[in-house]
């Protein structure tokens, strides 16, 4: 009697606890099932409101219209600079024809020629205040205006004969610094008589250097605080090459800065408190965006560590990485990211707007960089449909075998870069440096502008014009009809596989095996599967499976990369 209590009760012992292992596997399959839903899918199953969805769309029309309202005050501030380059060019720089010939602005070919500019650049700045057009003046230190520095470098000790072919020169250089102060402007050339004394065939460089002082008001139009402006003025003299051209070159240095005695009235301030309040929402948006995300991740290392530890303990057997893989989510890495480029960019911009900083380059690249994440990242939301989520299967199926052929690919790319800059670049502007190099047979590799490369070769070394024919058709043939032929063939290949398996149907993986175990799936209605209906049979696949491709995988053919 006491034996058969005894088996009865170990019955049911085992009974109950097959019971609760049944329970805790179809808990765990449900909750496998949920993480792998859709949004909307998740709503209809647990009537859970898709927060991160929503945020995401609220976030891509908050950092868009942002980026569209800095962009336009950049703009401003481009047109600014671009605009002050060309009327300082016009100001200081004699007989200026408005256009840049090469990387110079003028050249002159005579020892009168190159007095008259210098004393002209001199003149011009001790005028400026009478000349120009704009509010520029003299930039100051203490209240008293910065003075112009003129330093002619030369070799320290030459002497040169060229009828004789004799030379005497020392490589060392020397630099002299002149200072002028605008207070002294009518008596500056008498006093200096001697710096002006130059000896063109030891002369390497002059350089003119100056500070002016301006106001960006074109921005009050668009309700935005003006700027204050640095311009830090270079004219050069470039005699280096000694070949009887002086080149004159022109270039600024501007700094923006925040001015510090102000008055305005009107609506400009009052616009700047909204457009602050309005990034900080911003702020407050992608913290909101990014703790989500961050919760969803840990989330998925829970659920990843429940399934891995009911799979050693009843099946004794190790999750696979690419089961593994499923649960991490990169797109939720790149929301991330995202989320803080964009307060990092928010919180620049509401200094540039308060005029605490004016780092707008650093801005830009902050927002553009983030405004380009939060719009690829709506990719994700458009994978969780099949007629939808071709590209981005086709994108990462082909992506490790695209990469292993540029890496190949590369290394002939480089070698024509090497031999054309050398060999070429003497005799044709496009060659003359290594990124120009690079950047011309790139646009021959697409097409672009073949011919002129071709006919601005000039015969003047048949033996250079000859080597030049060979080395651009070779590269044209081989890089058009051979490596972009083949690059593309990849691809097309990786798209190819994609529909075919979109026909036929996706090989399960385990975790979509353990999914499917307990019950049959179907699709929801008026939703079918493309195999299915082929083969004339329902779908094999449950329907968030169906709509997450990040459960199919291909176990021979290595063109299919699976995304969840």
């Amino acid at each position: 009697m006491e034996l058969l209590a005894r088996d009865k009760i170990d019955s049911r012992n085992n009974t109950m606890s097959m019971t609760v292992d049944r329970t805790a596997e179809e808990t765990l399959r449900d909750d496998l099932r949920y993480y792998f839903m859709s949004p909307c899918e998740k709503y209809k199953s647990r009537r859970q409101i898709p927060w991160k969805l929503m945020v995401q769309i609220l976030k891509i029309v908050m950092i868009t219209t942002q980026l569209v309202l800095f962009g336009l005050n950049n703009q401003l501030v481009v047109s600014y600079k671009e605009e002050n380059l060309m009327a300082f060019k016009n100001l200081f720089l004699k007989g200026y024809s408005g256009t840049d010939d090469d990387d110079y602005s003028v050249a002159v070919f005579t020892k009168k020629s190159v007095y008259d500019n210098i004393y002209y650049v001199i003149d011009q700045y001790f005028q400026i205040s009478q000349l120009s057009v704009g509010p520029i003046s003299y930039a100051e230190d203490n209240g008293e205006p910065l003075p112009l520095v003129i330093c002619k470098e030369y070799y320290r000790r030459g002497s040169v004969e060229p009828s004789d072919e004799y030379y005497d020169i020392d490589a060392h250089t020397e630099t002299v610094c002149l200072t002028l102060d605008p207070k002294f402007a009518t008596t500056w050339k008498t006093d200096n008589a001697s710096f002006f004394e130059l000896d063109f065939y030891r002369l390497i460089t002059i350089e003119i250097s100056f500070s002016l002082k301006g106001i960006n008001l074109q921005t009050v139009r668009s309700y935005e605080l003006p700027d204050c402006y640095t311009f830090v003025v270079t004219v050069t003299f470039d005699n280096q090459c000694h070949s009887g051209k002086v080149k004159i070159i022109l270039a600024i240095d501007a700094v923006s800065s925040a001015c510090k005695n102000w008055k305005i009235s009107g609506t400009a301030q009052k616009n700047t408190h909204y457009l602050l309040v309005f990034d900080g929402f911003v702020i407050f948006v992608c913290l909101t965006s990014a703790v989500l995300c961050i919760r969803s991740i840990f989330l998925a290392i829970r659920l990843l560590k429940r399934f891995s530890k009911f799979c050693l303990k009843n099946y004794n057997h190790k999750v696979c990485e690419d089961d593994q893989r499923q649960f991490l989510n990169g797109w939720y890495i790149l929301v991330i990211i995202s989320d803080v480029m964009a307060i990092t960019g928010s919180i620049l911009k509401m200094e540039i707007q308060a005029k605490s900083l004016t780092t707008y380059d650093v801005c830009s690249i902050f927002l553009g960089t983030s405004t380009l994440m939060v719009w690829v990242s709506v990719i994700r939301y458009l994978g969780y449909f099949q007629k939808y989520n071709v590209l981005i299967l086709t994108m990462q199926a082909a992506l490790p075998k695209v990469l292993r052929f540029c890496c190949c690919a590369g290394m002939i790319y480089l070698g024509y870069t090497f031999c054309g800059w050398i060999v070429l670049g003497p005799y044709h502007e496009k060659f003359e440096g290594l990124s120009r190099v690079a950047e011309c047979l790139f646009s021959l590799v697409n097409g672009d502008d073949m011919f002129p490369t071709f006919a601005e070769f000039q015969q003047k070394n048949t033996l250079v014009w000859l080597f030049s024919r060979v080395y651009l058709y070779t590269f044209i043939s081989l890089f058009i009809y051979m490596v972009l032929s083949l690059f593309i063939a990849l691809i097309t290949d990786a798209y190819d596989s994609i529909k075919r398996y979109q026909k036929t149907g996706f090989p399960m993986t385990e975790l979509q095996l353990f999914l499917k175990a307990g019950r049959d799936f179907h699709l929801p209605e008026g939703e079918e599967d493309v195999g299915s209906v082929e083969n004339g049979g329902r779908a094999d696949i449950d329907s968030p499976s169906n709509m997450l491709c990040c459960c199919r995988r291909v176990l021979k053919d290595d063109t299919v990369v699976l995304i969840s």
